[in-house]
């Protein structure tokens, strides 16, 4: 009976030893570890990550007018999110210099709420950034162009708006609109026999008949 004892005790102290090892060497195996030294908590891969349904975009806005420009006939189209005002800027630059100014941007702001009473519309740009070279050119040869324009500035927009479908409404209601809203800049309606068009600016608050 001794003997079987010490038998077994032997057993007992050898499974113990062996036991021991194994836990010895796992704690030097080398820990995954995150900022800090922490254990990195390992995460499943998969959508489950992500905001939004696999494949779901944003709605598109509704479009509002396409904005043409009448020297060049590039084409930009018009919603409550674009065009950023840096594109409508390059859009209107000076169309003899190249050279741009930045423009106000109630400008576009006034031709978005302008074209969501008409939309879908098109909105035909005659002028925008005008450079000191072209303003001069231009009073030159006779056209009612003031000497310190507000479109040297940046602060000006002439255009005409056109509902889909329909012919370009007459100057006078697009500044009746215009006011409707509030504008408090500076107004011309030009209703010449052979062009017309709106000149609307962010200047002191006046309005005028132009040909």
């Amino acid at each position: 009976m001794s003997r079987a004892l010490g038998c077994y005790d032997r057993c007992m102290l050898l499974r113990t030893a062996v036991w021991a090892a194994i836990a010895a060497s796992v704690a030097t195996l080398p820990v995954a570890s995150g900022v800090g030294g922490e254990p990195r908590v390992m995460h499943a891969s998969g959508w489950a990550g992500k905001k939004g349904a696999p494949g779901e975009e944003a709605p598109t806005p509704p479009l509002l007018a396409t904005l043409v420009q009448t020297h060049t006939d590039e084409r930009v189209p018009l919603d409550r999110e674009s065009p950023t005002n840096e594109r409508f800027t390059a859009l209107l630059a000076d169309r003899v210099t190249g050279s741009s100014h930045t423009l106000d941007p109630r400008l576009l702001g006034l031709l978005r709420d302008l074209a969501a009473a008409h939309a879908p519309a098109r909105i035909e740009l005659v002028s925008g950034y005008r450079s000191p070279k072209l303003n001069e050119m231009l009073r030159k040869k006779g056209h009612h162009v003031a000497s310190h324009s507000q479109h040297s500035l940046g602060h000006a927009v002439d255009f005409r708006l056109i509902p889909e479908g329909a012919a370009p409404l007459d100057p006078r209601d697009v500044e009746k609109e215009i006011r409707a809203l509030d504008w408090t800049g500076g107004v011309g309606v030009y209703v010449g026999k052979d062009d017309r068009f709106v000149h609307a600016d962010v200047g002191p608050n006046r309005r005028w008949d132009g040909q």
